[in-house]
């Protein structure tokens, strides 16, 4: 019942608010307050005492239930500049698998010469992350948004809050970027590679992807890489060693066909077809993808990669 409540008026405070392609200042009218639990049981206590020094016509029991009024008032002035005019900016994210964590990074930068301390960032329900911003400077915050499904994910909105100094009252406003992240199917199926099912007797995965005639560049070293084929040369100038690539003109491309898994349903089919363009990345192969209406053409490398691991995320189409 308090979710549904929180929901609704975090949805009625924050209509007509657009994801921001700036940063995003706190400014007064973007930030609320109210009492935490600890400062709901405080002003408990201040009532009880203030019946107590009526009762008893105590004055020194006045004073005390008054200084301890001024310093929850003090309290709340602190507790909202903590937050008022500091600036947010969205950091960078890298693409994820799904089924892991994207780690969204935001910045916090603070204009006033005078520190705050124990501001934190949080999403929906999880634990809020705290950082204390120094004077004229700033802080960087990283919060894990669960990627459930491959696709674009954008986080929302997020919260930002404090409970300095006392812990009696909480500050928070909420902020919302344009800023999303590339989810890519999650590497699963038991399939062995085409080419491995194709190669034929004495052309092995690992033949196929070192090759014998054409000169193609370098790779990073692999357990099992033949000594032959490292650049010895360039393992004087760097601390990875890296493998001399070839390419064979006679052997067969290694096409990863979305027609080779039959009739599966298409997540499935996506989820082996991640799969085999990590095993074939890791082993060094030309490779190329082939989906319904789409057609990347055979290479090897972190771009190849990327552009395939993109065309399997944003995947659109049925089977076929």
């Amino acid at each position: 019942m308090f979710g549904v409540l929180r929901q609704r008026f975090e949805a009625w405070v924050t209509r007509g608010q657009q994801p921001a392609r700036q940063p995003v200042r706190l400014e007064r009218r973007r930030i609320y307050i109210l009492p935490t639990r600890q400062g709901y049981a405080f002003a408990l206590l201040l009532l009880v005492l203030f019946l107590w020094s009526i009762n008893y016509s105590n004055s020194m029991g006045f004073a005390f239930t008054f200084l301890l009024s001024a310093v929850a008032l003090n309290s709340m002035w602190r507790a909202h500049n903590n937050l008022l005019d500091l600036v947010v900016r969205p950091g960078g994210v890298e693409p994820a698998f799904a089924g892991q964590d994207v780690q969204f990074g935001y910045r916090l930068d603070n204009p006033d010469p005078e520190p705050r301390y124990g501001v934190a960032l949080q999403w929906r329900d999880r634990p809020p992350c705290h950082v204390d911003v120094p004077a004229r400077g700033s802080a960087t915050v990283v919060l894990a948004v669960p990627a459930g499904r491959r696709g674009r994910l954008r986080p929302g909105r997020l919260r930002v809050q404090t409970r300095f100094p006392l812990g009696l009252l909480q500050p928070w406003s909420w902020v919302e970027f344009e800023q999303d992240c590339l989810v890519y199917p999650r590497p699963r199926g038991g399939r062995p590679l085409p080419a491995a099912m194709a190669g034929g007797a004495g052309s092995g995965l690992g033949e196929q992807g070192a090759g014998s005639e054409d000169y193609a560049g370098f790779r990073p070293y692999a357990p099992g890489d033949s000594p032959r084929r490292i650049a010895w040369k360039s393992a004087t100038r760097t601390d990875h060693l890296l493998v001399k690539r070839f390419t064979d003109q006679a052997r067969p491309e290694l096409w990863l066909d979305w027609r080779l898994l039959g009739t599966e349903p298409v997540e499935p089919r996506l989820e082996q077809l991640c799969q085999w363009v990590l095993k074939a990345e890791s082993a060094g192969c030309e490779y190329g993808l082939r989906l319904p209406g789409r057609e990347i053409p055979p290479a090897h490398g972190d771009v190849q990669r990327r552009r395939c691991l993109e065309a399997l995320a944003l995947f659109a189409g049925g089977g076929g």
